[in-house]
């Protein structure tokens, strides 16, 4: 049995309830992903597999039919919302389906079987070095290789590069979940910093570019074994 990775994209936790109770309910599905804007999904999706795409429409940020807008290679998708005006539009993005709100379990297994029965599609796994930001109102594309390190700031995050530094519209844990873990790590619950860019290291402080970054107690030893030191 072939089992596929959905993730849901919705801002409503209690949509996210809905869906991941029935997603747990078939053994074909396996749900890797939950996010709650529209660009937390896109940098998801650049850099990970999956299948199929649980999507609202209405959301803050960017919609749901922007977000299929903006990728190039979107995932299959079934639409879940409440309007249902935007069904002929969203037809246009080559959706899989849609779902209106409130979703009832066997309309939700009448779409599944229609899935499982026509894909086809096989996708290998695509590491893209690049996340998309939130900067004065615009998405931005940032080169991950460009990051040195990332400072929270309320709901906002400073991210320090080679080049300068640029406040984004996000929090820092969303911005970690963008990131790859083998490149970048929190050392502090408000730092997260590029493993390479690390030129030396004392007990409570990292150096990048000559900035001294603190690091927590609670992350001091999860960093000793990352740098293999002793």
């Amino acid at each position: 049995m072939t089992v596929r990775k959905c993730i849901i994209v919705d801002d409503e936790p209690a949509a996210h309830y809905v869906l991941a109770n029935y997603i747990s309910q078939n053994p074909q599905l396996e749900l890797v992903q939950q996010c709650y804007n529209g660009i937390e999904a896109l940098n998801y999706l650049r850099s990970n597999m999956v299948d199929l795409m649980f999507l609202d429409i209405d959301m803050p940020e960017i919609t749901g039919l922007e977000l299929l807008r903006t990728l190039t290679d979107p995932p299959k998708t079934i639409l879940t919302t409440a309007y249902s005006e935007f069904a002929l539009e969203s037809y246009e993005f080559g959706v899989f389906d849609y779902l209106l709100k409130p979703i009832y379990f066997p309309r939700f297994l009448k779409s599944m079987e229609r899935f499982f029965t026509t894909y086809t599609d096989e996708k290998t796994e695509i590491i893209n070095p690049i996340i998309a930001v939130k900067i004065d109102g615009f998405l931005f594309d940032l080169n991950v290789n460009d990051i040195l390190f990332a400072q929270s700031c309320g709901n906002y995050v400073k991210i320090f590069t080679l080049k300068k530094v640029y406040l984004a519209s996000m929090t820092t844990n969303e911005l970690e979940n963008s990131l790859s873990s083998e490149l970048f790590m929190r050392v502090h619950k408000s730092y997260i910093v590029a493993i390479a860019k690390i030129k030396d290291w004392k007990r409570n402080t990292v150096v990048i570019n000559n900035e001294k970054i603190p690091v927590g107690i609670t992350y001091r030893r999860a960093l000793t074994e990352r740098l293999n030191l002793k």
